[in-house]
Parts: structure tokens; sequence; C-alpha cells
């Protein structure tokens, strides 16, 4: 399912990608999933404790339900990483491959190869990146807050739109804006990666 969403997306995507409001929409949801996320972490209850509230919640559901949660899931991640596509794919120049859709060819050449790649993590790295978070609990929190900053990028693009015009239509293509865009995102995953948290965690299960 999250196959054949994902790609019947990615067509339709080509053609509202540049509406402002969509642009809109979706960075919204990027920012509120982002910070959501970081919310609870910081303020919420302990992770542990929600996995048991899930566990519990879930047991006694039939198998029908279970499926259907698991299709939700896989419909979720599927908007989330497509969005997070468009929104690097819209801030780069425009190619000379022309135009699918109403999106830049080489834009939404991107926007694809940001979709496969999804589809392959999913299928081939999952039970790699659950060991790895066992390892770095912090990078849970991490990559929701790359999912923030991508949100915050695809605004920049947002109010940059011709019909917006709070920003210049050429400052999500510029260099300064690119260097802080990078710059911030390495320095995100950097933090994550070397969280004392991670230490911690290492520690205690050695």
């Amino acid at each position: 399912m999250a196959f054949i969403f994902r790609f019947g997306a990615l067509f339709a995507i080509s053609f509202i990608a540049n509406v402002w409001w969509i642009q809109a929409i979706g960075a919204a949801y990027l920012l509120y999933l982002g910070l959501k996320h970081i919310i609870k972490a910081r303020f919420g209850k302990h992770n542990k404790d929600i996995h048991n509230d899930d566990e519990k919640e879930s047991a006694g559901k039939g198998f029908w339900p279970t499926v259907g949660k698991i299709a939700l899931a896989d419909l979720a991640f599927s908007i989330d990483s497509i969005l997070a596509a468009v929104a690097i794919a819209l801030g780069l120049p425009d190619s000379q491959f022309g135009e699918i859709g109403g999106m830049d060819g080489g834009q939404f050449a991107v926007v694809v190869l940001g979709g496969i790649a999804g589809l392959i993590l999913i299928k081939f790295a999952a039970t790699w990146f659950v060991k790895l978070l066992e390892k770095r609990p912090a990078l849970e929190t991490t990559a929701y807050a790359i999912v923030a900053w991508v949100g915050v990028k695809l605004a920049v693009i947002t109010f940059a739109h011709k019909d917006i015009g709070v920003l210049d239509p050429h400052f999500p293509h510029s260099t300064i804006w690119t260097l802080i865009f990078y710059g911030v995102l390495v320095g995100i995953a950097l933090l994550g990666w070397f969280a004392p948290g991670n230490k911690s965690s290492e520690k205690s299960s050695a």
C-alpha cells in the first residue's frame, strides 16, 4: 500500500507543488510533526511509559484493526517523506529538463529519488535503524528536529512564492540561505549523534 500511495502521490504532487497554500499546509504539517515529538520528548512522559501504554492499547485488538494501523502508519510515513523531498527539491535551481505536471523536471527527479530511497529504507534498513536507535536513542528526537527544520525550509519557499511576496523570490535559492539550511541540518545531526544520552545508554548496556 505504501508503494502504491507513494508513487501515486509523487505524480499528483508534481501538479500542485508550486501552489502556495499547498506549500503552506505542508510546512505547517512538518513543523507540527517535528515540534510535537520534541515537546513530548522534553516535557512528556518517559518513552518507555509511552511504549507500555501503546502495548496496553493494542492488546486484545483483532487482526484487521492491526492491519489498518500499519496501513495508516505507512500512509503517514509516505506523506512525511514526500513533503520533505518536495521541500528539498523546491529549494533547488530550475533545471533544463522541462516540466512534469507543474514542476521542474530536475526537481521532480529529486522527489522521485527521495520516494524510492524511502521505500528502500523501509524494506531493507528498518532492523538496522532499530538497533541504531537502541544504541543512540537521541537520534529519534534528532530525526524529528530535522523534519521541523525542513518544515522551516518549506515555509521560506512559501513566503517567497510570487503570490505571497513576503520574501524575495530568489532567496530560497540564494547561497546564504543554502549555507544556513545545510549548516543547521548538519549541526542538528551532529548534536543528535554525540548527545550525552547516547553515551549513558551505551554504558548501561555494557
